[in-house]
This record gives C-alpha cells, sequence and structure tokens, in this order.
C-alpha cells in the first residue's frame, strides 16, 4: 500500500503561507486524479489543491487552519486507486472489500460542487449535473452557470428582446459572504477577516497614506460606441465567438492616452521616478474573496477581440480562484468599473505603486446641451484619480479629456489620434 502525502503548493516566492479555508472532500473520501480537494487563501490569491493520484483521502487539519507551503494536509491511500472511476465488470481475485466498497459508490468520485456553484445554482434554478463543465477534469464552474442561466430557452427564442447594453460580466456582484459565530442575543455575529480581505484592506489605507491622493471628473456621451457595438455585434460574434464590450473600447482609449500623457504611466520607487515603456493594464474584477486586478499584458499589441477574450478569461479565472499571482503583477495603470452595480459617481483608489485609476460608471439618459439644443444621450460619467506627486493637474485633466475624445469618437482608436 502506498500513501501519498498531500502538500500545499508553492504559490510564489512571496507566500509562505495561507489558510486552509475548506476541504471539497470529506474524510475517507475516494478522490480521483486531478480532483479539486481543498482551498487555500493567502494574502494575495486563493487558489486550489487538487490529488496528483486517485485515492482514499485522510485528511490531516481543520479547516480555517493556518499552513506553511509544503506542509502536509492530507494523505492519499493508493491502494484503492484502481477502484476510482469506471469499475471492472468482474473484479479481478484478490479485490480488498475496501476496494469493492469504493466501486461500488459512484457518488464518492464526483466533483463536489463549490459553494459557489451552489449558491448560483439556487438563485438561478439552473441544476449544476445538467451542463458541461470547463474546469479541470469536466468540474462545473460558477461561470458555467452563470453561462447556462443567461442562455435563452428554445421556447422564449421568439419573444427574445435584444439585451440592454451592458459592460462584461467581468465584475458580476457576487453575494455577500456568510457570516458566523452568532453573538448570544443574535443581532450581531463575526467572522475572522480572511488573508486575501485583510491584504485588500492594508493595501487600500496603504494607497491614501503613502500617496498624494486627488481625483478629477469628466463625462462621455457614449451614443457612438453602443452605436458601432449594436451594429457590429453579430459580424463580432460571428468572427471571433465572442461578444465586443465596452471595455475593450477603454482599454484601447487608455492606451492611447497613456501614450500622449506619459506622466500617467510613471510611479514611484523610493527617491526615484520609474517611467514605464509598456502597456500592461489592469482591469478590476469583483469576486466573492475580494477585488482582484488580473492584468491584460501588452494591451498595446492586441486587437479589440484579443482584448475582450483577455479580459473574459482573466475574469473567469478570478472568480473560479484559478487565478496566480503573475496574473495580478506589473499592472500600470487601472480601469475600475462601479458601473455594473449601478454606480454613478465614485473616487476610486489608486493601486499601489501605480499612479493613476479610471473608474468608469453607470450609463444613464441624461438631458446634455447639443449644438444648441437640449437632446437626451446615453451618458457615463468618468473619474481618474491620480498620485499628485508625480501628476499635475493639467496632465491628469489632459488624460481624462483624450479618453472621453476616443470614446465619443471610436475612430481616433483606429487612426491613433
Amino acid at each position: 500500500m502506498a500513501l501519498i502525502d498531500v502538500k500545499i503548493p508553492p504559490l510564489g516566492e512571496s507566500i509562505v503561507s495561507g489558510v486552509l479555508a475548506k476541504w471539497h472532500v470529506a474524510e475517507g473520501a475516494i478522490v480521483k486524479k486531478d480532483q479539486p480537494l481543498f482551498e487555500l487563501e493567502t494574502d494575495k490569491i486563493t487558489s486550489e489543491g487538487t490529488a496528483e493520484v486517485a485515492g482514499r483521502i485522510s485528511l490531516k487539519v481543520q479547516p480555517g487552519t493556518e499552513v506553511k507551503i509544503g506542509q502536509v494536509v492530507a494523505v492519499l491511500h493508493t491502494e484503492v486507486s484502481a477502484a476510482v472511476g469506471t469499475a471492472p465488470a468482474t473484479p479481478a481475485s484478490g479485490t480488498t472489500t475496501e476496494a469493492k466498497s469504493a466501486a461500488s459508490a459512484p457518488s464518492t468520485t464526483s466533483h463536489p460542487s463549490s459553494p459557489a456553484v451552489r449558491r448560483v445554482a439556487e438563485e438561478t434554478g439552473i441544476d449544476p449535473s445538467t451542463i458541461p463543465g470547463s474546469g479541470k477534469g469536466g468540474r462545473v464552474t460558477k461561470g458555467d452557470v452563470l453561462a447556462a442561466a443567461e442562455a435563452p430557452k428554445p421556447e422564449d427564442k421568439r419573444d427574445e428582446k435584444p439585451a440592454a447594453p451592458s459592460f462584461p460580466a467581468a465584475a458580476l456582484p457576487s453575494a455577500p459572504a456568510t457570516v458566523s459565530s452568532p453573538a448570544a442575543s443574535g443581532r450581531q455575529s463575526r467572522r475572522k477577516l480572511t488573508p486575501l480581505r485583510k491584504r485588500i484592506a492594508e493595501r487600500l489605507v496603504q494607497a491614501q497614506h503613502e500617496a498624494a491622493m486627488l481625483t478629477t471628473f469628466n463625462e462621455v456621451d457614449m451614443s457612438a460606441v453602443m452605436g458601432l457595438r449594436a451594429k457590429y455585434q453579430d459580424d463580432f460574434v460571428k468572427k471571433n465567438g465572442l461578444k465586443l464590450g465596452f471595455m475593450s473600447f477603454f482599454t484601447k482609449a487608455v492606451v492611447q492616452a497613456l501614450k500622449e500623457v506619459p506622466a500617467i504611466n510613471a510611479q514611484f520607487a523610493g527617491d526615484e521616478i520609474i517611467q514605464n515603456h509598456y502597456f500592461d493594464i489592469g482591469v478590476a474584477v469583483s469576486t466573492e474573496r475580494g477585488l482582484m486586478v488580473p492584468v491584460i499584458r501588452n494591451a498595446d499589441q492586441l486587437g479589440m477581440a484579443d482584448i475582450e477574450k483577455a479580459i473574459g478569461d482573466a475574469a473567469k479565472k478570478a472568480r473560479d480562484g484559478k487565478i496566480t499571482l503573475a496574473d495580478l503583477e506589473g499592472g500600470v495603470f487601472t480601469i475600475t468599473n462601479g458601473g455594473v452595480f449601478g454606480s454613478m459617481l465614485s473616487t476610486p483608489i489608486l493601486n499601489s505603486p501605480q499612479s493613476a485609476i479610471l473608474g468608469l460608471h453607470a450609463i444613464n439618459d441624461r438631458p446634455v446641451a447639443v449644438n444648441g439644443q437640449v437632446v437626451i444621450r446615453p451618458m457615463m460619467y468618468l473619474a481618474l484619480s491620480y498620485d499628485h506627486r508625480l501628476v499635475d493637474g493639467k496632465e491628469a485633466v489632459t488624460f481624462l479629456v483624450k479618453v472621453k475624445q476616443a470614446i465619443e469618437d471610436p475612430a481616433r482608436l483606429l487612426l491613433a489620434i
């Protein structure tokens, strides 16, 4: 009988420990190779640990325990590995009683639904067992359930109406985290900060203490971009297999503005100023575990379809807990979209050490003056928060005006003017 240790995997040089937040399997369960076993929360990312081999698992630590990289948290008994999956029609002689029991219990070898999947399934009425999974080993993810819920039912297609313009589902709102340890009165409850939420809090306070933050505002008429999307959406989907969203327009507009106002693409490093000459753009994503900012690499070299795919892939990894440190590091500028939650206006906080962040907001029809006439247009407020130590007001306003001009006249993005 072989015993295989299940260890906390290395996640990067800067991560030495984390909290084993939950087990996806029960004590004594039969697991398959590559099946998710546990969820690990660190101060930077949340990741899953998977089984290297098939076998019967013996758990060594309780959920909520702080563990170190390389620590053994479970043991896999591989004597039952042959029983995992499809059992042979006629058991070989000498098969142990334990192995026979494992082979006759298929429910223990199926992928358990994560809490996020179960919650979304309850909200949408979608049965996860009826949809194909895109996760490792065919596991159904939260994104799979959301996609199934958004897909039109065959009987509804005749009455289907065009969807209202919206941002990509990169920052879908999540349900409030479940609280625990209710007080005796029932009026309060307490829960311990996760390492990730604690780190987010520290970084937000650090950004406000260390930078001379200032925010400037503008508004943008979304008519032109919305018209382009409506005109070319079907052709875009046919060619690329994904929808054209607003975020790719803003990403392109930001890259162009960074080229024209390079002070925004710089950062402090002690008594030096580092000028960046590349354009890795962070796109904030809301997850159940907190806000994450995966980075779209070399956005200046990507087409609209490439940007949409990169954003969609990064958002899915973040929501599914598959995000890595490499996905989050190295951004020079961040775009955050509070509009998906209905936010009218906000002052976003810097994503240190970056010197600026652009906040997008809800699109609302408002009366505006155009050529001396009052007309109704789909308007959005833009907010640029920046570090005044590096960026002067003139540069910040110029940057925001460049973004506004590119969105209101998207031909500028094609001509780079």
